[in-house]
């Protein structure tokens, strides 16, 4: 995502708070562009599925590849490694 801001600091602004306002909206437009980068992208644990299996089997926990329907969220397919 490539875009031109005007972005206006106040003219009675200290140096600290230009710094502020520059880095809240830098973290902002940063995470724009992080959620318009993954809206294009399908969740999927292509090319996933045997690190998180060793990762399992490193915690001790049952490892086994991730099937294709698991939830692509780590966590949630962590609590379902019974499945596996």
């Amino acid at each position: 995502m490539t875009a031109d801001y005007d972005i206006s600091v106040p003219d009675d602004a200290t140096e600290a708070e230009a710094a502020a306002i520059a880095a809240a909206v830098s973290a902002h437009l940063a995470r724009l562009e992080a959620a318009a980068a993954a809206d294009g992208e399908a969740a999927s644990w292509d090319d996933e599925k045997w690190t998180f299996a060793g990762r399992l089997d490193a915690l001790g926990a049952q490892s086994g590849r991730v099937p294709d329907g698991a939830p692509t969220d780590a966590w949630t397919a962590a609590g379902r490694t019974d499945r596996f």
